[in-house]
This record gives structure tokens, sequence and C-alpha cells, in this order.
């Protein structure tokens, strides 16, 4: 059987793979999605709990931060979906001299790459999020441009729209082979058939490293297992995310935010890491998260649970994302290990490889690229992953 022949194929239909498909077809090219699952956003997306910032140590980070937030802020009025977009910002708060000196040195970071955010001491802080816990209270961040919205109807309205730009979407499709000849990308074989191109884009998130071992190479990233919540519904009374980074027995950090129907929903970084691809829920999160975030704003302690998940965090050894084009293998690109901000880095992620795709790079690109490069030392560690 003849293979039929795409300017691109994209494996994985999830937080970047659906906004590269959109950029691709967008600027032109003909692109097929490859997914093992049965609809878009599968994966890692559906377990996102939806936050976007721009507050990040990483200048990379920053810069598709921005550009993410512009596209989810105005999707509204470019393409007509609601997907619950809020510009509610996002707190970090400190508690003890760690976390203060830590906030304010990476504000020269922040600032230096236009980010809108400053230094609140307690009672300015207070004033943007008066369910805090005033107790200790030393103050914190806060950036007034970031928020969130839903990843469900945000990447259901970007699935859509990439297939009125042409983008065709396989499901239920497994890739078992990528085709390479002379040592560059002809093509991938699925359990279905084969296709044609001169460019795959590894976007599989937690399967990103099988994916690369298809051509020879050995990517290090590696699912990290995360556990999320969501409350019932209750009437308006927290505007940005809440991120708490004292580090705790059993979590390295808890965040949430209130969602524009009213749930409060949650998220720990579990410490240690918990490596693999088993997402059951466990009888220890709940218990956990709930002192942590009670104790940060006392007026959550008689919000009733609605339900809890588990997702996959896919993680490099430095927590930054590996974007560009493989050494050796010529048409290869990948943007992966995204240590669970795909869906706030993906909008911006998927115009990026679309400009790598099409040889159009700018400055700006080249610079991301250079900081979030396959072949980097991965030495250090992203301060706010």
């Amino acid at each position: 059987m003849t293979a039929k022949v795409f300017d691109a194929i994209v494996i994985g239909a999830g937080s970047v793979g659906i906004p590269t498909a959109w950029a691709m077809a967008r600027d032109g090219l003909a692109v097929l999605v490859l997914d093992r699952f049965a609809s878009p956003g599968q994966g890692s997306n559906k377990t996102a709990i939806g936050g976007m910032r721009a507050t990040h140590s990483d200048p990379a980070k920053i810069r598709l931060g921005l550009r993410s937030i512009e596209i989810a802020s105005t999707w509204k009025t470019a393409h007509g979906d609601d997907i619950e977009w809020i510009t509610g910002g996002y707190s970090f708060v400190a508690y003890s001299e760690r976390e203060e000196k830590i906030l304010k040195d990476l504000l020269v970071v922040q600032k230096a790459h236009d980010l809108e955010i400053d230094w609140h001491e307690k009672d300015p802080l207070l004033e943007i999020v008066p369910s805090l816990n005033p107790d200790d209270l030393r103050g914190g961040t806060y950036s007034p441009g970031d928020g969130h919205c839903s990843p469900l109807l945000f990447g259901h309205a970007m699935y859509r729209q990439a297939q009125k730009e042409g983008a065709v979407f396989h499901f239920y499709e497994t890739v078992t082979g990528i085709d390479l000849r002379h040592g560059r990308v002809a093509g991938v074989a699925t359990d279905k058939r084969c296709y044609s191109a001169p460019i795959v884009v590894n976007v599989a998130g937690a399967w990103a490293s099988e994916i690369g071992r298809m051509v020879g190479l050995e990517h290090p990233v590696r699912p990290d297992s995360h556990e999320g919540g969501i409350t019932e519904p209750v009437a308006h009374f927290l505007d940005p995310m809440i991120v708490d980074i004292r580090p705790e027995t059993g979590s390295a950090n808890d965040y949430f935010f209130q969602h524009a129907t009213g749930q409060v929903i949650f998220c720990i970084t579990p410490s240690p890491s918990i490596w693999g691809f088993d997402c059951r829920e466990t009888s220890a999160f709940l218990p956990l998260v709930a002192k942590r975030m009670v104790r940060l704003v006392p007026r959550l302690a008689n919000l009733r649970v609605r339900r809890t998940w588990r997702g996959l965090y896919p993680m490099t050894p430095d927590g930054s994302p590996i974007v560009g084009c493989a050494e050796k293998v010529a048409g290869y690109l990948m943007a992966i290990g995204l240590c669970g901000q795909g869906f706030m880095l993906g909008p911006g992620l998927g115009e990026l490889l679309s400009r790598v795709a099409r040889s159009e790079t700018t400055l700006e690109d080249e610079e991301i690229l250079a900081i979030l490069s396959p072949r980097r030392s991965f030495e250090g560690r992203e301060a706010l992953e």
C-alpha cells in the first residue's frame, strides 16, 4: 500500500500536539496527528488543572508563557469559543525568610523579561488575597497577567480550529516505528498503516522516550505521578492561583485556584517523586493536600471535595522542556519533557515548532531553542517548575 504523504506528522494529540497541528495547518503545512487514545487530550492534558503563567525563572519559558497567555486570553474574541478564561493572576506566598529570598531573587530575572510582577509586603498582599492566613505571612509576589481556563474546553476548541485549517487527526492509532533513510526522517509506521513525511514531531508527553528510541535516541524524560482534585462550587472569593513553595514531608509545594464556575481546583508536587505510569488515586493525597491548603487559607476547611485524579508529569533532569531538532536525525523535532507545564506552554510551543518546521525562526526563537536544546548539559534546576 502506498503511504499517504504529509508535510509533517505530529505524534501526540495533547497539550502540545494540538496547538502544533493548529499552527502548522494555519501556516500552510499538510499535517497529520497520530494518537494512541480515542480522542484528543486523553493523556496528561485531561489531568491538567488549567493554570497558565509566564512567571517562570527560565527566560525561554517566560517568553513561551507570555505568548500562550496571549492566545488563551484572546481566544473567545478571536474564535468565539468560551474556554472559561479568567485573568486572575498568580501569587507565590512567603511565610519564611527562605521563600522570601527565593521569590525576591527571581524578580530580577522576571522583570528583566518585562513580566508584570512585584513583591508585596504582608498587608498589601492581604488586600489582593484577603483569605490568606495572616499568621507569619511575610508577603509574596503577584503577577496579575497570569490566569487559568478549562483544559478540556481550550483543547477541544483548538482541536476544532486545527481541523478547520486542514489538520488530519487519527485516533486509536499507535506509532510502531519511524522510517529513516540516509540519516533523515521519511515517515512513520503505525499499527494500521504507513505514512510519509519529511518531518516528524515528537510531542508524545509521558511516552516521549518510547518514540525517541524509534530513531535511536535516549531522551532523558520519565513520568512522575501527580494528584489533583476539585471541590464543590461556592461563591467567588479567590482571584489568583495561590502557590506555596514550602517543602514538607510528602510534598514540595501545593497550588490551587478558584475556577470560573466556583470550584477550587488543587494539586501538590510529591516529594519524593513517584516515578512511573501508575495513575491510580491514593489514599494519602487528600489528607496531605487538605492540611496544607487549610493552613494557608483557613476558610477552605468546610469545602467538600467532589473528586480527585492522578496524572503524569513528563520530567527532565533540570525541570525544563527539551525543544528543537535532533542533531543526528534530520527532520526529527521534539517538544518533550514539559514537566507538567504542557498546557501553559503548549500554544506558544506550537507556533515555535511550526516556524522551525518551515525554517522561519526568529532571533528570539533561536534564543529559546538554545536554552531548551536537547544538547544542553541539564545542569541546575528551574526554580519555579
